[in-house]
């Protein structure tokens, strides 16, 4: 049995919660995923149609282009022109007040007075004509038009736009001419007075335009039913492809009205259930484990929705490059945090949802599910963050030689066609990258450890390794033993051995508060010399409670301080609670004062390392270190944790127990091995040597 697949069985709120949620994610699933409702036609404009000829099913109108529709549009509001109302009240003020100013200068000048009429003559031939403002003039010239329709009401006439003047226009003409002319006009100060008798009339020009848009036809023929379309090899003009489209909008419209629609979203619905369900059997199979954990499968379920969900808004707003979407972070991040089968099978599970939007689906899952496994296989000893650069380089380049190979079956193609693809895949690499950051924030934000940061703790330059090296030399040396001792048993058993050994190199830093209470630590002087047992217990106790403080302090993960809390489990300080049982036989003993706080090991990481730090103790008391006192002392040690049901609580069996005894039993040996004694030298033997030195020339 896998000690991920516990035999206990989901509670009816826990299988009732799981459903719920399941159906739930089917219904998000099944709006988001992007429904065809329309033929989809491979044609481009002005290249030659290479299917079949195609024929209409039905009649249907042949729907011009909106580019046609707009010219035409364009056309027939430039022929017309905007409304522009004459207002003969300004023109005749203007005039009038112009006239007046010039008959004040020239009363006295019969000469000048001739010129003064010239210039007012003008001005009024000007308005008659027309006198648009500057910025009326500027914004038609920017729009295109060429002519305005002017109204004087009720009647219209249509005129270029060279026809009329701007104000500036007819204060430049109005200027020119001889010197008395000019100065003339200079003094009348006309520009301080002059107004255009030209105004924009917005409705009636917005009226017109609406007149247009309804006259302009939308439909340029009719299709009937059995007509062909377009025949093989035709060359796809304006005319065909506007065909084309109206087909491809009728097919639509028809599907709509048969409610076809609804027919692929109870088709979607049943496909994503299906893959939904086989993830869920394939935990309920092998790793029950997470579906009792709320943070395992809380991780799952996100991954699982997140990129087919991403992969549904790109392709229903009409972005076709899902292949830019990092897919590979599902199998990343469950590898690291979980194990490779769940990561190989959530991103298939995933892989094969997306694969609803691709416009193919092969090639698509092809590649998501060869990238898949190069980054599992890639990532199997992850040690530094920095392996994930390796990684996405890796992953990136099998997506590229994947989709090539793929691309290379089809010999009536240029590679170059696929560009895109390419570049997506280079850009999916980059993005990938972002799986570093991210690494640390799933760390924080759902409680796992990684084996990047259980490798960084186990680092010597720790702040706390550097500190029980120091402060507490005998205590250090004590955790690498156990840490050995540890990592090759839960090697043996196949549990986290990243885990247990990192654990084992904390499990004692509590001890960091009055090292020279622990007898690894201690010199010639002993201070539990002045002390009763109780007081000595409590000290010996208390190493447990300070060490999962300092554990917070430090900010080490939550794996470490259970391994910290549990490595002695309830166990007592037999030394000090046989000692005070001894010196008081008539007195019942409290228990609980010389009783470790707890609790007992529920995982095999914390029952590895309980096993191993009582016999790497206890085995530095034997005076001979042999093959039977080694065997002898970790029968009795393991054997007593056992009977005493330390291991009640913990997925670990009688066989790995006693496999974990063997592997104990084996590193202890290898570690006390005595060297072979060397042989002395005879006396006799001894003086012959002597002698013979002596006698040897110099």
């Amino acid at each position: 049995m896998s000690r991920y697949n516990h035999p206990h069985k989901l509670t009816p709120w826990t299988l009732a919660v799981h459903i719920a949620g399941g159906i739930l994610c089917t219904l998000v699933l099944v709006l988001l995923c992007p429904h065809q409702t329309s033929v989809k036609l491979d044609y481009e404009l002005d290249k030659p149609w290479n299917n079949e000829a195609l024929i209409a099913k039905s009649s249907f109108d042949v729907r011009r282009s909106t580019h046609e529709i707009e010219e035409e549009k364009r056309t027939l509001r430039t022929q017309r022109g905007p409304f522009y109302d004459v207002d003969d009240m300004v023109s005749a003020e203007v005039v009038a007040l112009y006239r007046h100013k010039l008959d004040s200068l020239t009363h006295a000048t019969p000469a000048l007075r001739i010129v003064a009429r010239s210039l007012a003559d003008e001005l009024e031939a000007y308005y008659k004509r027309g006198v648009l403002s500057n910025d009326d003039f500027h914004l038609l010239q920017q729009s295109g038009e060429h002519r305005i329709q002017k109204r004087k009401h009720p009647v219209s006439t249509t005129c270029a736009i060279g026809e009329v003047y701007t104000v500036s226009q007819v204060l430049e003409n109005l200027e020119m001419g001889s010197a008395n002319r000019q100065d003339l006009h200079r003094k009348a100060q006309l520009p301080s007075y002059i107004k255009p008798n030209l105004t924009y009339n917005k409705e009636l020009t917005d009226k017109q335009n609406e007149e247009i848009d309804n006259i302009v036809p939308v439909f340029s023929a009719k299709v009937k039913e059995g007509e062909e379309i377009v025949h093989k090899g035709q060359p796809v003009t304006q005319d065909i492809f506007n065909r084309l489209k109206s087909y491809e909008e009728n097919e639509d419209k028809i599907q709509k009205l048969q409610g076809d629609i609804h027919f692929q979203m109870i088709g979607h619905a049943i496909y994503i259930l299906l893959v939904m369900l086989s993830l869920y059997f394939f935990l309920i199979q092998f790793r029950k484990d997470y579906l009792h954990s709320p943070r395992h499968l809380l991780l799952i379920t996100l991954l699982f929705l997140l990129f087919p969900a991403i992969t549904y808004a790109l392709t229903s707003n009409g972005i076709p490059y899902i292949y830019v979407v990092p897919y590979c972070m599902v199998p990343i991040f469950l590898r690291i945090f979980m194990d490779s089968r769940v990561a190989f099978i959530t991103h298939l599970a995933c892989i094969m949802l997306c694969a609803l939007a691709a416009e193919e689906p092969f090639d698509f899952i092809a590649v998501q599910v060869m990238a898949g496994l190069t980054a599992i296989y890639s990532l199997k000893q992850l040690q530094r963050r920095s392996e994930l650069y390796f990684t996405t380089i890796l992953v990136t380049g099998v997506s590229l030689l994947v989709s090539l190979c793929l691309d290379m079956r089809s010999i009536n193609e240029s590679l170059l066609e696929n560009t895109p693809t390419y570049v997506s895949i280079l850009c999916n690499g980059v993005i990938l990258l972002i799986s570093y950051l991210l690494l640390y924030l799933i760390e924080r934000l759902f409680g796992f450890t990684s084996a990047v940061t259980l490798m960084e703790l186990s680092n010597n330059s720790s702040p706390l390794q550097t500190r029980l090296s120091e402060e507490a030399p005998g205590t250090y040396q004590h955790s690498t033993m156990v840490a050995n001792l540890s990592a090759a048993v839960a090697n043996a058993l196949g549990a986290k051995t990243q885990l247990v050994r990192t654990g084992a190199f904390y499990h004692d830093i509590g001890k960091l508060e009055c090292p020279e209470f622990f007898i690894e630590n201690q010199g010639e002087v002993n201070p539990h010399d002045g002390c009763n047992p109780i007081d000595s217990a409590q000290k010996i106790i208390h190493h447990v409670i300070y060490g999962q403080e300092l554990a917070k302090k430090y900010n080490l993960p939550k794996e470490i301080r259970e391994l910290i809390a549990t490595h002695h489990g309830r166990s007592k300080t037999k030394y000090f609670y046989n000692t005070y049982c001894n010196d008081h036989p008539d007195e019942r003993v409290n228990a609980e004062l010389f009783t470790y706080p707890g609790p007992n090991p529920h995982t095999i990481e914390q029952a590895i390392l309980m096993m191993a730090d009582s016999v790497e103790a206890a085995s530095r008391s034997l005076k001979v270190y042999t093959v039977e006192s080694i065997a002898t002392l970790v029968d009795r040690i393991v054997d007593t944790q056992m009977q005493e049901g330390y291991f009640y609580d913990c997925d670990i069996t009688f066989a790995e127990i006693a496999q974990a005894k063997q592997v104990l039993k084996e590193k202890l040996e290898s570690i006390y091995h005595t060297r072979i004694s060397y042989p002395e030298l005879k006396p006799e033997v001894a003086e012959k040597i002597e002698a013979d030195k002596e006698q040897k020339p110099e």
